[in-house]
C-alpha cells in the first residue's frame, strides 16, 4: 500500500497525532524516529533499516554515545544561557524548554540516565552552579566568555573608581565644614532682662534708633519746660552721634578681623593641599623597569607564578611584559600581577605613597607588619629611612 498524499485526510490525520511530545520509550535515536505505540515501535525494530543502524552502531557504541552526549550537553547549555543568562532557574524548566523542540537529542540516548545525574554532572564540571532544595534541583549558568570577563572588570573598576570620587569629594566636604565651625567668630550672646513697671499709669518707651534700648517712665511734653525739651534733645543727638562712631569703629574692627581670618584660612588651603601632596595614593601602580610575578592562571601553568620585567606601562591599569626565563611578551592588567622583594641590599622602586617614583635600597624586612625599611636614593630627603608596605614597593630590573 502507498503512502498517503500529503492533503490526504489519512496524511492530516498522522500529522496532528504526532504533533506535541510523546513517549519517550518509543523513540529511536539512532533513526531518529518517533513510534506512537508499541506496536509500531516494535514493527521499527524488526525493521532492515533499524537493524542496519544497529550494526554501525555495534562497531563503536562509546562513539554514538559521546556524540549524542555532547550534543545534548552543547544544546541544553545554549539554551540556558540564551534563554535565561545567569539566572537561577530549575533544571526541569530548562528541560521542558529543550524537549519542546522536536528535533532534540533524547536523553535515553546519552550517558546520563536522568535529569538529576545530569545536572550533578554540571555541577562536577564547573560548567554550572547547582543546589538542592526540597523543591528540587535549581541550575546557574557560569559564563567564562572572555568578552563577558572583560566587560565585568571594566565595570568593577569604573565603579570603584567612581566610589573613591564620591569619597574624595566626601572628605572634602567635610573637611570644609569643620573648617567653617572652627573659623565661625562667636557673637556676644544678649542679655535679656525682665520688664517691671513699678505702676500701672507708668506708660513704657523704646527706642529703636539707638544701640540699646531704653525703657523707663515718661511725662506728656506738657508738662515739662522748654529748658528741659532742649536739654532731652541735646542729649538724644549726642547719643546718636556716639552710637553711630561705635558702630564705625565696630565695622572697621569687624573687617579687619574679617581680612585677617580670610588669609589665615587661605593659609590653612595652601598648607592642606601640600599634606594631600604628599599622603597622596593612586590604585594604579604600574612602572617600566620593574621585577614582577604572574599570580594569574588563566595563561596556564607555563606562566603561572613566573618573574617578568614591565616594559611599557598603558592606559595606567596595563602593562606589557617580558618573561624572564622564556622571553615571552604578554600584555596583562595589574590586578594578574604582583610586586617582588629582592633580597637586603638590593635597589627598589617606590610604586605608592608619598614617596612615589624615588629609587630606595632594602635595609630590611618586618614579616608581622608586612612591611619593610628602605634608605630613599633619590630626591630631597635622599638617605632617609621609611616604612613602606610590600604591595607599594617592587624589585628594580
Amino acid at each position: 500500500m502507498g503512502k498517503a498524499d500529503f492533503l490526504s485526510p489519512k496524511a492530516i490525520a498522522n500529522r496532528i497525532k504526532s504533533k506535541g511530545l510523546q513517549k519517550l520509550r518509543w523513540y529511536c535515536q539512532m533513526c531518529q524516529k518517533q513510534c506512537r505505540d508499541e506496536n509500531g515501535f516494535k514493527c521499527h525494530c524488526m525493521s532492515e533499516s533499524h537493524q542496519r543502524q544497529l550494526l554501525l552502531a555495534s562497531e563503536d557504541p562509546n562513539k554514538f554515545m559521546d556524540h549524542f552526549s555532547d550534543e545534548f550537553k552543547s544544546e541544553f547549555l545554549e539554551l540556558l544561557r540564551r534563554r535565561f543568562g545567569t539566572k537561577r532557574v530549575h533544571n526541569n524548566i530548562v528541560y521542558n524548554e529543550y524537549i519542546s523542540f522536536r528535533e532534540h537529542v533524547h536523553m535515553n540516548s546519552t550517558q546520563w540516565e536522568t535529569l538529576t545525574d545530569f545536572t550533578k554532572w554540571l555541577g562536577r564540571e564547573g560548567l554550572c552552579k547547582v543546589d538542592e532544595t526540597p523543591k528540587g534541583w535549581y541550575v546557574q549558568y557560569i559564563d567564562r566568555d572572555p568578552e563577558t570577563i572583560r566587560r565585568q572588570e571594566e565595570q568593577a573598576k569604573k565603579k570603584k573608581q567612581e566610589l573613591d570620587d564620591e569619597e574624595k569629594t566626601a572628605r572634602f566636604i567635610e573637611e570644609q565644614v569643620r573648617r567653617g565651625r572652627d573659623g565661625k567668630e562667636i557673637d556676644e550672646t544678649p542679655v535679656f532682662t525682665e520688664l517691671k513697671r513699678e505702676s500701672e499709669e507708668e506708660k513704657v518707651a523704646f527706642n529703636l534708633g539707638a544701640s540699646s534700648s531704653v525703657a523707663g517712665p515718661s511725662k506728656s511734653s506738657a508738662s515739662l519746660g522748654p529748658s528741659a525739651l532742649k536739654a532731652a534733645a541735646a542729649a538724644s543727638s549726642s547719643s546718636s552721634s556716639s552710637s553711630s562712631s561705635s558702630t564705625k569703629r565696630k565695622d572697621t574692627s569687624s573687617d579687619t578681623r574679617g581680612e585677617k581670618k580670610k588669609k589665615s584660612a587661605l593659609e590653612e588651603i595652601m598648607e592642606m593641599e601640600e599634606k594631600k601632596k604628599q599622603s597622596v595614593r593612586t590604585d594604579h601602580w604600574l612602572q617600566p623597569n620593574i621585577v614582577v610575578k604572574v599570580v594569574t592562571k588563566r595563561l596556564g601553568e607555563r606562566y603561572h607564578k613566573k618573574k617578568a620585567v614591565i616594559m611599557e606601562v598603558r592606559d595606567k591599569y596595563g602593562a606589557v611584559v617580558k618573561m624572564i626565563d622564556s622571553g615571552d611578551k604578554l600584555k596583562l592588567d595589574q590586578n594578574h600581577l604582583e610586586t617582588v622583594i629582592p633580597a637586603p641590599g638590593k635597589p627598589v622602586m617606590i610604586l605608592n605613597g608619598p614617596h612615589r617614583d624615588t629609587k630606595a635600597l632594602l635595609e630590611g624586612i618586618d614579616e608581622k607588619n608586612f612591611s619593610a625599611t628602605l634608605t630613599l636614593d633619590s630626591g630631597q630627603q635622599k638617605g632617609k629611612r621609611v616604612n613602606v608596605a610590600y604591595e607599594d614597593f617592587s624589585k628594580l630590573a
